[in-house]
């Protein structure tokens, strides 16, 4: 095959820097502005924080007429302070797809579940080998607290993986002494031998726990599957004593290792992107102060620009010094700019989701909240729909009846038997209600439920309130049965 040149016209569409540069700063909530404006502060030093109050400092107009005046001053070739005896592919990096996001991981503060278990582990009376193993098998539970695997697969591990040799009688013997850590239940084998545990460190004689106790040592599968009146005729107990007893057993923590790992975390403090107030009937929108920081450029740069276009003579090393300071401009407006952008974008769609929400907004109903999807919003103010998802990620509004994410008005829409359309969440809010207010002997099943809804005009299938009874963390029916 011969090889051959020619000549060819495409048509391309390519994002700015400027443009790219505020699609990421519409996805930043206001926490991480603060420290984006602060890193872009240290990286530019033209960039300055405060309010430019005067009006002689270097306007824009004449920062243009310096880029572009290159007959009042000397010849000014940017070219020949470039290297180019190396190429630049050597000295560039491009190793990601145009639609890649930088993502930050945040890390958390505090020592993980398993240090703090090997904490208390030294206070116990234990040889060498055992706090090996002890660690071990610490190692090997669940983000709940279990040890999910066998004792002859671990011994196996230990002997091939860790070259110890021990039996499965020591380890049982060790995962006795981790089942006798804080918090009760950690090492637990399955859900029985959990709440046993818990259970049997609380009894102290209690004949409600003693109850609770042989009630899940000799009948939990009757138990998970609430057969009561099974448990009742053969404990030979009456209803009232089982009912106590339940209450004991649903007080005990499934997960015992939750509480450790959720104290270790560390917390997340959400700011506010917006304020809702109203006031005589009347919707008030701020935006929070942190998402329009005054930014300048600095007045000591200005003024070498200044002297620079007003013809002083500079010499090589000073040109490449203004080469820097005019590239470090450049970048300071373009951050400026989509600082700018960036607080009306939020301003004009998030009054847009105000007042598509007005009825909410007002009464704090759920049931007034109507359906919206992102292309509601993009149409009102002319926005891409991409542009209207970066907006309400991760950003939150403060209202007269809490805090909540912008994610949050955002649902799908159902139509009743009257043609109406009506918010999903209105219908998991009237689905969550109907469940509340059932008899707890008989709970309502998905059929019963979707034919109550039928009767007050939501035609809805048996499926879509099962998805909806899972999304609201709602049991099903026999789960939800009570004595």
């Amino acid at each position: 095959m011969s090889l051959k040149q020619s000549l060819s016209q495409k048509l391309d569409q390519r994002l700015s820097p400027q443009q790219i540069q505020l699609m990421k700063l519409l996805e930043v909530p206001t926490m991480e502005l603060d420290q984006r404006i602060k890193q872009e502060i240290e990286e530019n030093p033209v960039l300055e924080e405060g309010k430019d109050d005067n009006d002689d400092d270097f306007s824009a107009e004449e920062y243009d007429d310096y880029g572009d005046n290159s007959d009042e001053r000397e010849d000014f070739d940017i070219n020949d302070y470039l290297d180019d005896d190396e190429p630049a592919y050597k000295t560039s990096v491009n190793n990601k797809g145009k639609d890649d996001e930088e993502r930050a991981i945040p890390l958390s503060s505090g020592n993980s579940f398993q240090e703090r278990l090997m904490g208390q582990l030294n206070l116990q009376d234990l040889t060498e080998k055992q706090v090996l193993l002890a660690s071990y098998l610490i190692g090997n539970l669940d983000d709940a607290g279990y040890l999910e695997r066998d004792l002859e697969a671990i011994v196996d591990d230990l002997a091939f993986s860790q070259n110890i040799t021990a039996s499965e009688e020591e380890l049982a013997e060790v995962l006795k002494a981790i089942q006798e850590l804080d918090p009760a239940g950690i090492g637990a084998r399955d859900l029985k031998e959990c709440l046993l545990l818990q259970i049997r460190r609380k009894q102290n004689g209690d004949i409600t726990r003693y109850t609770a106790m042989k009630v899940l040592e000799d009948y939990f599968e009757e138990f998970t599957k609430k057969h009561y009146d099974k448990i009742i005729d053969k404990l030979e107990i009456e209803e009232d004593d089982l009912r106590a007893a339940i209450n004991e057993i649903i007080r005990l923590n499934p997960k015992p290792a939750g509480s450790l790992k959720e104290s270790s975390k560390s917390m997340i403090q959400i700011i506010p992107d917006f304020e809702i107030t109203e006031s005589d009937g009347e919707l008030e929108l701020t935006l929070n102060g942190r998402n329009a920081p005054e930014l300048k450029i600095s007045r000591s740069y200005e003024k070498m620009l200044r002297n620079y276009s007003e013809g002083a003579k500079l010499n090589k090393s000073d040109k490449e010094a203004m080469l820097f300071v005019k590239q470090k401009l450049d970048s300071a407006k373009w951050f400026i700019d989509a600082i700018k952008q960036r607080q009306n974008t939020l301003f004009f769609t998030m009054s847009a989701i105000m007042n598509y929400q007005r009825e909410y907004f007002l009464t704090g109903d759920e049931t007034k909240l109507r359906p919206m999807i992102l292309k509601n919003i993009a149409e009102i103010v002319n926005l891409d729909i991409s542009t209207i998802s970066r907006v309400a990620n991760s950003k939150y509004v403060q209202t007269p009846y809490g805090v909540f994410s912008l994610k949050y008005f955002f649902s799908e829409s159902l139509t009743t038997d009257s043609g109406e359309d009506v918010s999903t969440r209105e219908v998991k809010k009237i689905l969550s209600e109907a469940i509340e207010a059932e008899e707890k002997r008989k709970p309502l099943t998905d059929e019963k439920l979707a034919a109550l809804l039928k009767e007050k005009g939501y035609n809805i299938a048996r499926r879509t309130i099962a998805k909806y009874r899972e999304q609201l963390n709602i049991p099903v029916a026999r789960l939800r049965k009570e004595l």
